[in-house]
């Protein structure tokens, strides 16, 4: 059976206080970052840290994009102006101040490579 050309994907969760991958481009497919938000539900300030993880001869290199930016109480963050592109196997990295009221959504395409 062939693998489908395009797949879109929603990923959605609660943001941990610990970095973690909240999205891997699978192998064979090309991940092409349509929206990522953040929104506080709690009735703090709290921060949200974006980052991109890509292997590099078996070594995790991580580059930020948003670190600790500050999300006011009963608000929503765009995490990302434009469209992000994630290679195979690459991921997308989340985390917060605040392990309970942080809520992540991502609309992704993965597109066969």
């Amino acid at each position: 059976m062939a693998l489908a050309l395009n797949v879109f994907q929603t990923v959605v969760g609660i943001v941990s206080t610990s970095p973690t991958a909240v999205y891997t481009a699978p192998v064979g497919y090309t991940g092409v970052v349509l929206l990522a938000q953040v929104a506080n539900i709690g009735a703090s300030s709290y921060d949200v840290s974006l980052s991109h993880q890509r292997s590099v001869v078996g070594v995790a290199v991580t580059t930020e994009m948003l670190k600790q930016y500050p999300i006011s109480a009963n608000d929503t963050a765009n995490l990302l102006s434009g469209k992000l592109v994630l290679e195979s196997g690459d991921k997308l990295v989340l985390s917060g101040s605040n392990a309970s009221n942080l809520k992540f959504i991502g609309s992704i395409l993965e597109t066969l490579n």
